[in-house]
């Protein structure tokens, strides 16, 4: 019974931590290299597409998608889509992909003249699932060293940890004013 309540424990933040590192924002460094738009039909992995775009009816099945694609600061290749959120999960409420979309375009630079930027997203790149993150926003920084300090997340994660130990908290003071005494009483 102690293995079943510590694989439960293991499998529920498993799932907590999963879910916050994909709907946290995230910060790349990064040298812009290109921007497209591309044909998307959502098949398997509809889950990490955001909902149809804001304004039409949802009927569709394929849509256009923006694309950025990025060179890391360690050489890597990072390609993100770029879509409206809308009122939809997670709550970014972003609906200006196209302004972004011209923005990241006009950001764009070669490996002989970078211009580094710093790319917030959420979300995973997975090439075998064809999963790509959701840039949120974009902006240019001097070299690519800059400090990023991961002020919302930080806010975010210091609440959630006071929640769960509030909660941790009045469950024990419960079961030390009520559920250890009956349990006394019946043995």
């Amino acid at each position: 019974m102690r293995y079943a309540k510590w694989v439960f424990w293991g499998v529920f933040w498993t799932f907590t931590l999963g879910f916050l590192h994909y709907t946290l924002p995230q910060h790349d460094v990064a040298r812009i290299t290109e921007t497209d738009v591309r044909r998307i039909d959502p098949g398997e992995n509809r889950l990490f597409w955001a909902q149809a775009d804001i304004g039409s009816d949802g009927t569709a099945t394929n849509r256009d998608v923006f694309f950025i694609s990025a060179v890391l600061t360690n050489g890597r290749v990072m390609v993100y889509r770029n879509e409206d959120t809308g009122w939809g999960w997670p709550p970014y409420f972003k609906f200006d992909s196209s302004n972004l979309h011209a923005e990241a375009a006009d950001m764009r630079s070669t490996s002989a003249a970078p211009q580094w930027v710093v790319i917030k997203h959420y979300g995973w790149r997975a090439e075998f699932l064809t999963i790509f993150p959701n840039a949120i926003s974009v902006r240019a920084v001097d070299s690519p060293d800059v400090r990023i300090i991961p002020w919302l997340n930080i806010i975010i994660l210091t609440a959630l940890a006071a929640f769960f130990w509030a909660i941790y908290a009045r469950w024990r003071k419960w079961r030390k004013r009520r559920a250890d005494p009956m349990v006394d009483d019946i043995l």
